[in-house]
């Protein structure tokens, strides 16, 4: 094994933007990325036994005020079956997932500018007086330092706000001029300064991204001390400027979970549902490359095809609330377990 790749499982941490991308060169080779993967579930192990925690996904909104060049969802995308979920459609879906046995609700929206601070925050408490003892997770994209104020004081646990490239030069190839990383990067660090569990994140194989920008990735990812970290492939959609572009790679995409569970030991890393997309057992590969949650989809079922981020992008099956029985078993055939509780991040 490399020097580099010694290192690096040894620290935690590397020194330069060169030696991340270096890494990320050496790792091409299986017998250095093995080694890497099974450090990366006795990391996921020392900090969380063989528990999968599970949390249930609410896609609530799929109005959006921007138009990120990637997302199926974005404003200018005409052929998008539009719709939002009342208060009470939302409650009814953490009610059902409240039975299911769900303790933690992903409330994910666009953003939606009909969801004001004051109607989130209203539906936040509502969630909360009706099961005390549950995490609330919201992922709504870039609000106000004051709105998040806000959402926090409702009852909000934790915040997803993935970065998706820590490169000032990719993220104009990703997004529209008025979006910028700075604006981004202020909400996260606001977020953590608010005292949310924080998630950011980044999408593997998005048009323009090479080594040197996931070596960014990893370096910024370092610096925030996240509790989350999202990582999945870019999958194009058929409605994006993007249509024609490759999908990222399962492989790379694995060998970038193990890495970023080793740069931040304790942190919540999900096997995604683009992962789970883009290869019949990604979910199973994410949690041996030292991912430790999941993510079913609480959505209304006549809902779910119409929040779509990418295309194909799963909700039912396994994805599905519904059959947990089911996942729970494919779990078990890892040697892990689900874990329907809170299941917050490991000190560390």
């Amino acid at each position: 094994m490399t020097d580099l790749v010694e290192r690096f499982v040894k620290n935690h941490k590397l020194e330069n933007r060169e030696e991340y991308r270096e890494l990320l060169k050496h790792l091409e080779d299986p017998e250095a990325a093995e080694y890497v993967r099974v450090r990366a579930v006795k990391l996921r192990e020392r900090h969380y036994g063989r528990a999968v925690y599970v949390r249930g996904l609410i896609e609530f909104t799929n109005y959006c005020r921007n138009g990120c060049y990637y997302c199926g969802i974005n404003r200018e995308n005409q052929r998008a079956v539009r719709y939002r979920l009342t208060p009470e459609e939302i409650l009814e879906c953490c009610r059902q997932g409240w039975e299911l046995g769900f303790r933690t609700f992903v409330l994910q929206g666009g953003e939606d500018a009909w969801f004001t601070d004051e109607r989130l925050a209203e539906v936040v408490s509502s969630v909360k007086r009706a099961y005390p003892n549950c995490a609330v997770t919201l992922s709504v994209g870039e609000r106000s330092y004051e709105s998040y104020e806000k959402l926090k004081k409702a009852g909000a646990d934790r915040y997803l706000l993935r970065h998706e490239t820590a490169s000032e030069a990719h993220y104009a190839c990703l997004h529209p001029s008025e979006m910028s990383l700075a604006a981004r990067k202020q909400c996260l660090r606001s977020l953590k300064s608010l005292s949310y569990q924080t998630g950011a994140g980044f999408m593997v194989g998005s048009p323009g991204q090479t080594y040197d920008t996931l070596a960014q990735d990893l370096m910024f990812l370092k610096e925030l001390q996240p509790e989350m970290a999202g990582i999945g492939p870019f999958i194009p959609h058929q409605d994006t400027r993007f249509a024609d572009q490759r999908a990222g790679s399962a492989e790379l995409t694995l060998r970038l979970l193990s890495v970023v569970r080793i740069l931040l030991p304790a942190v919540l890393l999900p096997a995604t549902t683009a992962l789970g997309t883009l290869a019949a057992d990604g979910r199973e590969q994410g949690l041996a490359a030292g991912a430790n949650v999941v993510m079913p989809n609480l959505s209304p079922r006549n809902r779910r095809k119409h929040y779509a981020l990418y295309d194909n992008k799963l909700s039912e099956g396994e994805e599905a609330a519904e059959r947990l029985s089911a996942l729970a078993k494919r779990v078990k055939a890892l040697g892990y377990y689900l874990d329907m509780g809170r299941g917050d991040a490991a000190e560390i």
